[in-house]
């Protein structure tokens, strides 16, 4: 799909210097870009870069205003936030044909809504639904009484058990396993050995929210396990069974949660981080890669960053390892 620059200046409220008629097809980096391409830069140092480029138009900040150049610019306050909601508009603007493959096993009862594409292999069982818009990736597999919301991306040999539930614009990349059973067990003394405790609970998944490859999110055991819109969840995250993710939580790769644990709105997980049950991250906290956080333990301080095991704030964790550092130096 093609739009013109004005077109998409409009959408994202960008300010159109130059040419209002030029067509642009995809984005690019300031190397590889063509004429049909549209590149961003965040920063002046950079702007020559941009405009030497062969890109058809640039988004840019204010600092571009004064440009003296023949290259249409797209001035925004925000140059990424821009450049990537204009990526978006344009791929949304490719459609696949909705389409059934005749290898994809489709219960009868199951509801497929209008303009669902459902790649080979797939198997989708009774009564589940999909949702007006959505692909189901090949080779994924669709539990029973799952329920998939509007324009959902479902990529191949995903596993969704049964009673999951998705809302309308959700990513799950390939090999996500959604709604498995938490890990818990109880131990009986007399034996030494451990019994499954019950997981019967849901796994509610809100709208916006994209998971990462072979990531793994367990239902809740008794209740639900629940991840709030616009949360991004990156590749092999592991999420306990009972854990509530609260909106606009980003959470990095290789992370690791026990069950029961809070992690509330706007909060940032960096990669490795690993955190005991019945915890609770508060609003805005930022917990850096490898950071370990107790059981039961409440980090709070919007906006302030974490780190280390046990996990502190951050100018006390540097100034420990100073500490220890003139210690190691005197030996």
């Amino acid at each position: 799909m093609k739009l013109t620059s004005r077109q998409i200046a409009e959408s994202i409220g960008a300010h159109l210097i130059g040419s209002d008629d030029v067509r642009i097809a995809g984005v690019a980096s300031f190397e590889s870009a063509t004429l049909e391409d549209l590149v961003f830069v965040e920063h002046e140092k950079n702007l020559a870069q941009a405009l030497a480029s062969s890109a058809g138009a640039v988004i840019a900040g204010n600092f571009a205003r004064s440009a003296s150049a023949e290259r249409v610019l797209l001035i925004s306050d925000h140059p990424k936030l821009a450049f990537a909601r204009a990526a978006r508009m344009l791929r949304e603007g490719v459609r696949e044909v909705p389409e059934i493959h005749p290898t994809a096993v489709i219960d009868g009862s199951a509801k497929i809504r209008s303009g669902v594409r459902i790649e080979a292999r797939a198997v989708i069982q009774e009564n589940a639904e999909v949702g007006e818009g959505s692909r189901i990736g090949a080779g994924t597999a669709i539990g029973q009484g799952v329920k998939i919301g509007r324009e959902c991306e479902i990529y191949p040999n995903v596993t969704i058990y049964p009673g999951t539930q998705l809302g309308d614009c959700v990513i799950v990349h390939a090999g996500a396993v959604l709604g498995s059973d938490g890990f818990g067990y109880v131990r009986d003394h007399k034996t030494g050995r451990y019994e499954k405790f019950p997981q019967v609970g849901l796994l509610v998944i809100e709208d916006d929210v994209e998971i990462g490859a072979n990531a793994a999110v367990d239902r809740g055991a008794l209740d639900e396990t629940r991840i709030h819109r616009g949360a991004k969840i990156d590749n092999l995250v592991h999420i306990g069974h009972n854990c509530q993710i609260g909106e606009d939580v980003v959470i990095a790769a290789q992370t690791g949660l026990s069950g029961s644990i809070v992690i509330e709105n706007g909060a940032v997980l960096g990669g490795q981080v690993g955190i005991g049950e019945h915890a609770r991250i508060g609003e805005g906290v930022m917990l850096g890669g490898q950071g370990g956080v107790l059981p039961n333990k409440i980090l709070r301080g919007k906006g302030q960053a974490f780190w280390g095991t046990p996990a502190q704030p951050l100018k006390q964790y540097l100034k420990q390892l100073a500490v220890v550092s003139r210690l190691a130096k005197k030996q």
